[in-house]
Protein backbone atom coordinates (compact mmCIF):
# COMPACT_ATOMS: atom_id res chain seq x y z
CA UNK A 1 0.00 0.00 0.00
CA UNK A 2 1.57 3.52 -1.03
CA UNK A 3 1.97 6.55 1.24
CA UNK A 4 -1.00 8.42 -0.88
CA UNK A 5 -3.80 5.50 -0.03
CA UNK A 6 -4.73 3.26 2.84
CA UNK A 7 -7.66 1.21 3.26
CA UNK A 8 -9.85 -0.24 5.76
CA UNK A 9 -12.96 -2.25 4.99
CA UNK A 10 -14.94 0.65 3.65
CA UNK A 11 -13.27 3.65 4.63
CA UNK A 12 -10.34 4.87 1.96
CA UNK A 13 -7.70 7.33 3.53
CA UNK A 14 -5.95 9.46 0.58
CA UNK A 15 -3.70 12.12 0.09
CA UNK A 16 -4.60 13.33 -3.11
CA UNK A 17 -1.38 15.27 -3.99
CA UNK A 18 0.73 11.98 -3.97
CA UNK A 19 -1.97 10.07 -5.07
CA UNK A 20 -1.35 11.19 -9.08
CA UNK A 21 2.11 11.45 -10.84
CA UNK A 22 2.87 13.44 -13.32
CA UNK A 23 3.45 12.58 -16.80
CA UNK A 24 5.78 14.42 -19.71
CA UNK A 25 3.53 15.81 -22.14
CA UNK A 26 0.37 14.00 -20.65
CA UNK A 27 -2.23 13.91 -18.37
CA UNK A 28 -2.77 11.14 -15.60
CA UNK A 29 -6.19 10.65 -14.26
CA UNK A 30 -7.73 8.41 -11.13
CA UNK A 31 -11.21 7.91 -10.54
CA UNK A 32 -11.84 7.43 -6.64
CA UNK A 33 -15.90 6.84 -6.91
CA UNK A 34 -18.04 6.86 -9.19
CA UNK A 35 -21.96 6.84 -8.65
CA UNK A 36 -25.21 8.01 -10.30
CA UNK A 37 -25.30 10.67 -8.72
CA UNK A 38 -21.83 11.92 -9.00
CA UNK A 39 -18.09 11.33 -9.13
CA UNK A 40 -14.61 12.41 -8.31
CA UNK A 41 -11.70 11.98 -9.91
CA UNK A 42 -7.82 13.26 -9.70
CA UNK A 43 -5.71 14.69 -12.35
CA UNK A 44 -2.17 15.50 -12.76
CA UNK A 45 -1.95 18.40 -16.15
CA UNK A 46 1.91 18.21 -17.51
CA UNK A 47 2.40 22.11 -18.26
CA UNK A 48 0.15 23.48 -20.96
CA UNK A 49 -2.17 20.24 -21.22
CA UNK A 50 -5.34 21.06 -21.69
CA UNK A 51 -9.18 19.67 -21.52
CA UNK A 52 -10.61 21.59 -24.73
CA UNK A 53 -14.36 22.97 -23.97
CA UNK A 54 -17.29 20.94 -23.67
CA UNK A 55 -20.30 21.04 -21.41
CA UNK A 56 -21.50 18.62 -18.75
CA UNK A 57 -24.75 17.80 -17.49
CA UNK A 58 -23.33 17.81 -13.57
CA UNK A 59 -22.07 21.00 -11.49
CA UNK A 60 -18.50 20.67 -10.84
CA UNK A 61 -15.90 21.61 -7.79
CA UNK A 62 -12.42 21.83 -8.95
CA UNK A 63 -9.88 22.43 -6.31
CA UNK A 64 -6.22 22.75 -7.58
CA UNK A 65 -4.38 21.00 -5.39
CA UNK A 66 -0.42 22.35 -6.63
CA UNK A 67 0.14 24.83 -9.79
CA UNK A 68 -2.02 27.25 -11.72
CA UNK A 69 -4.34 26.80 -14.66
CA UNK A 70 -6.66 28.68 -16.66
CA UNK A 71 -10.48 28.18 -16.53
CA UNK A 72 -12.81 28.90 -19.39
CA UNK A 73 -16.34 29.01 -18.32
CA UNK A 74 -18.91 30.32 -20.36
CA UNK A 75 -16.22 32.69 -22.13
CA UNK A 76 -14.80 34.43 -18.73
CA UNK A 77 -11.33 32.88 -17.94
CA UNK A 78 -10.35 32.19 -14.32
CA UNK A 79 -6.85 31.68 -13.26
CA UNK A 80 -6.92 29.18 -10.53
CA UNK A 81 -3.47 28.48 -8.18
CA UNK A 82 -2.96 25.96 -5.82
CA UNK A 83 -4.71 26.03 -2.73
CA UNK A 84 -7.97 27.76 -4.40
CA UNK A 85 -11.42 26.09 -5.83
CA UNK A 86 -13.38 26.65 -8.42
CA UNK A 87 -17.29 25.76 -9.39
CA UNK A 88 -18.19 24.89 -12.88
CA UNK A 89 -21.63 25.28 -13.64
CA UNK A 90 -23.78 22.56 -15.53
CA UNK A 91 -24.57 22.99 -19.28
CA UNK A 92 -22.22 25.74 -19.32
CA UNK A 93 -19.24 25.72 -22.13
CA UNK A 94 -16.18 25.42 -20.11
CA UNK A 95 -12.25 24.21 -21.08
CA UNK A 96 -9.15 24.18 -18.88
CA UNK A 97 -5.12 24.55 -19.35
CA UNK A 98 -2.30 24.00 -16.74
CA UNK A 99 -0.47 27.00 -17.06
CA UNK A 100 1.84 25.08 -14.59
CA UNK A 101 2.56 21.01 -13.94
CA UNK A 102 -0.90 21.07 -11.68
CA UNK A 103 -2.39 18.13 -10.06
CA UNK A 104 -6.56 18.81 -9.42
CA UNK A 105 -9.00 17.13 -7.72
CA UNK A 106 -12.81 17.33 -9.95
CA UNK A 107 -15.81 16.62 -7.58
CA UNK A 108 -19.22 16.46 -10.11
CA UNK A 109 -22.69 16.09 -8.66
CA UNK A 110 -26.40 16.41 -9.93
Amino acid sequence: MSNATKTNSEVTVINPASAVEFQKNGIVSKQLLKKESGNATLFAFDEGESLTEHTSTFEALAYVLEGEMQFTIGGKTFRVKGGELINLPANIPHGLTANKSSKMFLVMFK
